[in-house]
């Protein structure tokens, strides 16, 4: 006999949609310590560098061909390279080349890569509009910490069952960081959070091809765009991460609500944000830099007889 899996929904989730808009709309500028404010900025020159790095890389060639067919208005630049288009498109390009190297930022208790989404939607943003520096890295922070902590309180089950979970959050946090850097207010912040839940984008399944890169870019777009239409007046439900046929609910089964609130504007989640030393999954660092130390230890390849490791279980799969 089949067991039935269904789980019930959560019918007295928390206020989640409004509570994370109003700390959004109306944390104060630079509310944290150096520490944070440090990390930010290492995370957007990360974001900056990584994006730079593949900006000639056959995935940017093949997506600008793409946008350069909707004959795009020259607003924002694409890092790395000559061209300008829409800031939704930027957002896009700029997305997909941060994350094609795989040397991104990563959220070690998710594995979120969140720079990708929210920076490259800001940065587009930004160049359209009369914001200062101070403005962008605020609205870095804030939807970082959306996306994280969002993604806290579905991880591990979201991320199991097949969501790469950097796209499905990383619209979120894309759409509150525009939000803040418009200017929108609580509610309108809450309408963009809702529109974002209904467009979640990625696939495990599309690891190893030029799809994983686009997940970071589309959410970027995605957000932005959420954003904008929320600054415009559309509507969406105001309940929109957390109701029972929510995001939140419909894409995970484990949804601990105190991810969320817990700690909220006085931990932020870019404080546990890591840098790669190699061009790769975070989990496979660990054997790449054994072998980087027996090396150094002068050992020679004729000296091994064999290697046998002991690694996290993503390492088979994200390795093949």
């Amino acid at each position: 006999m089949a067991r039935n899996t269904q789980v019930a929904a959560d019918h007295n989730a928390p206020p989640i949609t409004q509570t994370l808009a109003q700390f959004v709309a109306t944390h104060p500028s630079r509310g944290w310590s150096d520490a944070v404010e440090h990390e930010a900025h290492r995370t957007f020159l990360n974001w900056l560098g990584c994006a730079v790095g593949a900006a000639r890389h056959e995935a940017a060639d093949a997506a600008l061909a793409a946008v350069r067919m909707l004959e795009p208005a020259p607003q924002a630049t694409v890092l790395g390279r000559k061209d300008r288009v829409d800031m939704a498109s930027a957002a896009l390009v700029n997305g997909i080349t941060s994350h094609t190297f795989d040397f991104d930022d990563t959220h070690l208790k998710t594995i979120i890569h969140p720079a990708g989404p929210v920076a490259s939607a800001l940065l587009a943003l930004a160049e359209t509009t009369d914001v200062s520096g101070r403005q962008l890295i605020d609205a870095l922070v804030l939807g970082i910490d959306v996306s994280c902590r969002v993604g806290n309180a579905m991880y591990p089950d979201h991320y199991d069952r097949g969501w790469h979970i950097t796209g499905s959050t990383g619209m979120l946090g894309a759409a509150a960081g525009c939000a803040r850097l418009l200017g929108l207010d609580t509610r309108q912040t809450a309408m963009a959070l809702g529109i974002a839940a209904s467009q979640p984008v990625g696939m495990r399944e599309q690891f190893g091809t030029m799809t994983k890169p686009f997940h970071p870019g589309g959410a970027a777009r995605a957000g932005l765009m959420a954003a904008l239409l929320a600054r415009h007046g559309y509507t969406a439900s105001g309940k929109a991460l957390e109701a029972p046929r929510g995001f939140m609910q419909t894409v995970s089964t484990k949804n601990d609500w105190s991810e969320i609130t817990g700690e909220l504007g006085k931990r932020f989640e870019i404080s546990f944000n890591s840098y790669k030393p190699f061009a790769c999954g975070i989990v496979i660092h660990p054997s790449i830099d054994a072998c980087a130390q027996l090396r150094e230890q002068g050992v020679q390849p004729e000296q091994v007889e064999r290697v046998e490791l002991k690694v996290h279980s993503l390492v088979l799969e994200l390795t093949g």
